[in-house]
């Protein structure tokens, strides 16, 4: 499961998916870290004709949901498997209400086992392009500080027969991949 990424500069995102220019902190991102992620705006279906238009935003890599009592569960909640989803607590109410968000990265970093030793190994597109992962998004009010957090999850897929990456992960586990979205459909 991804919990290591490396997030494009807002500059890269702005070019790739035509958006507004955003801050953005550090590139190097880990659960509970602050990363962008695209969204549709708020209001627009995603059956409209119109044309796609994106909105970036920054929040929490790993998914907090309204009902948490604190920012903590983000380091627990930064993949979501496609095949529960709709069941877990956690990521219910954001996959019943659509609140899908691609989530730009430049690679993820996933240990090769195949030495028998965890080697961490960067995952890119060999054409340098952005990858687009797909993933769910939430807004979380902090009851400490009355303030609202975005936050967002990659959505994984099991990869167990997959040629390439059935290397990574320890060999007794499950294999899992984040969901990478072909570029035409966003």
């Amino acid at each position: 499961m991804c919990s290591h990424y490396e997030a494009p500069s807002p500059h890269l995102v702005a070019e790739a998916f035509g958006v507004a220019p955003f801050e953005q902190g550090r590139l190097d991102l880990w659960p509970g870290h602050i990363g962008p992620f695209l969204r549709h705006p708020d209001g627009r279906a995603e059956d409209d004709e119109s044309p796609a238009a994106m909105e970036v935003l920054t929040g929490s890599f790993g998914l907090i949901p309204s009902w948490s009592k604190d920012s903590k569960i983000a380091r627990r909640t930064y993949n979501a498997r496609s095949e529960t989803v709709a069941e877990k607590p956690s990521f219910r109410h954001a996959w019943r209400h659509a609140q899908h968000c691609i989530i730009p990265a430049v690679a993820t970093y996933e240990p090769d086992w195949r030495s028998g030793k965890a080697v961490v190994t960067r995952i890119a597109r060999a054409d340098g392009e952005l990858l687009g992962i797909a993933g769910l998004w939430e807004q979380w009010r902090d009851p400490s500080t009355d303030q609202t957090l975005h936050s967002y999850t990659m959505l994984t897929v099991n990869a167990d027969d997959h040629d390439f990456m059935k290397a990574y992960h320890k060999p007794q586990d499950e294999k899992r991949m984040v969901v990478i979205l072909p570029k035409g459909s966003y």
